[in-house]
């Protein structure tokens, strides 16, 4: 059944359902009128009963010739009789030895004579294999025993006409039932067709929501699902078309140096000392490109997590001496002292330790790149943020706002760089929920704030 359609199925099982409740409704129904015929035909047998018993018997039994009754169609024609049963009921009279004394003349001339029971009994009639509704009564002076009786297929069949009758035509108007199921089926997954003809037809790079409007609430997820799908990959789309327009671009000047390097070396024949200058500005050259590629690749990375995963408690007073030490040759080699102060100690921090060990490094490497020789770089940890500050000339109030942006660089810049340390700083700092912000100092010199 799995591999049958939506539509195919509900309908079968909606169908199955009908039935089910039809078969379910007849059941019941056949149980209470059977028990509603019984309780008012038991009535009708006592009350007949007590009749007989109160009735002036002996008057009636005095003639020993007349022990039964004429028969309902000698007394009335059959037009005449009405809507009657002549198996409705039936009765006999015996004397206390057991003798019939009267028989209404139909099926009571064949009752068996029992003087023990009282009340109803089921029993059976001389020559006949059918059960039959007995009630036995002894009349008020002990002379008598009536006997009124039922056959018992006569209620079963009055039974089963009244629920046939209720009951049929439900049974003949089902396949109706069923059909406006499946139209209504139909009707109701329309909207699902038209979202999967949409789809169909959808460009691999369209955004375009879908419409829910339309679609059942039960569905509605299912859609949302799908738009924040296609919201997420067209995000992922944007970013591999960034990174290849910035990778395209950015590495457009390295790798032409790296030509004109390649060229000088070429050209400089026996000029051991021009040679040696080339031969360094490549490997300058070649330095920036992979500073670069890695940076890009970094950033590309960072763009495509939307949280992070695999986290762990990150202690600040172990991570922020641990990268500083890694970081204290580079800032040697450019004269410059790295200095750290611990005044307190921040909570741990859920999150990836070596991004966060990144983030340190490229606000301290920054700050050593544009620190002139002999100044000094100084990191503060605190319990509430981190600090780095430089001696460097900091950056004017124009281009300050615009400090993070890919690919910005201050105008005037001696340093090499790509302009991707800080946007990588503030995507990290993302990640972990941290606010970056940067400013000048009073002093002189530019500072970069994490707060924790």
């Amino acid at each position: 059944m799995k591999h049958l359609s939506l539509r195919l199925r509900l309908i079968l099982i909606f169908s199955l359902l009908a039935l089910l409740t039809w078969c379910s409704a007849s059941l019941v129904a056949w149980m209470m009128t059977r028990n509603n015929i019984n309780e008012v035909f038991d009535t009708q047998q006592m009350l007949f009963a007590k009749r007989l018993a109160t009735a002036n018997l002996g008057d009636l039994l005095a003639d020993e010739n007349a022990r039964s009754l004429p028969k309902t169609k000698k007394l009335v024609h059959h037009g005449k009789r009405g809507e009657q049963d002549d198996d409705a009921l039936a009765f006999a009279i015996f004397d206390r030895n057991g003798k019939m004394l009267l028989n209404d003349g139909e099926n009571g001339a064949d009752f068996l004579f029992d003087g023990e029971r009282e009340g109803f009994t089921d029993g059976e009639r001389k020559g006949d294999d059918d059960s039959w509704r007995l009630l036995w009564l002894t009349s008020p002076d002990g002379r008598y025993r009536i006997v009124v009786g039922q056959e018992w297929d006569y209620r079963r069949d009055m039974a089963l006409g009244m629920v046939t009758g209720q009951l049929v035509p439900w049974l003949v108007t089902l396949p109706i039932l069923m059909l406006l199921i499946a139209l209504m089926v139909g009707r109701e997954l329309k909207p699902l067709r038209t979202v999967a003809a949409g789809l169909r037809k959808r460009a691999p790079d369209d955004a375009t929501p879908l419409d829910a409007r339309q679609v059942p609430t039960e569905v509605r997820p299912l859609v949302d699902a799908l738009n924040a799908l296609f919201a997420r990959i067209n995000a992922l789309l944007v970013r591999e078309r960034r990174f290849t327009s910035d990778a395209a671009h950015e590495l457009r000047s390295p790798l032409a140096a790296l030509r004109v390097q390649t060229e000088v070396v070429q050209l400089a024949g026996d000029d051991e000392q021009m040679r040696e200058h080339a031969l360094g500005n490549l490997t300058v050259s070649i330095d920036r490109a992979t500073r670069l590629v890695d940076q890009l690749l970094t950033l590309s990375r960072l763009d495509s997590l939307s949280d992070l995963a695999e986290l762990e408690a990150v202690d600040w007073g172990q991570l922020v001496p641990m990268t500083l030490a890694e970081q204290d040759r580079h800032a040697h080699a450019a004269g410059v002292t790295l200095r750290y102060e611990q005044q307190g100690t921040p909570p741990p921090l859920q999150g990836q330790a070596l991004l966060l060990s990144l983030l340190v490094r490229n606000l301290v490497d920054n700050a050593v790149r544009y620190t002139p020789a002999g100044g000094t770089v100084t990191v503060k940890l605190t319990e509430r943020m981190l600090r780095v500050e430089d001696d460097g000339p900091g950056v004017t109030e124009e281009h300050l706002t615009r400090l993070g942006e890919r690919f910005y660089r201050p105008p005037g810049q001696e340093q090499t760089g790509s302009g991707l340390g800080l946007s990588i700083v503030q995507r990290i700092a993302s990640l972990h929920g941290l606010r970056v912000s940067f400013a000048n100092r009073p002093e002189g010199g530019f500072v970069a704030q994490v707060v924790l």
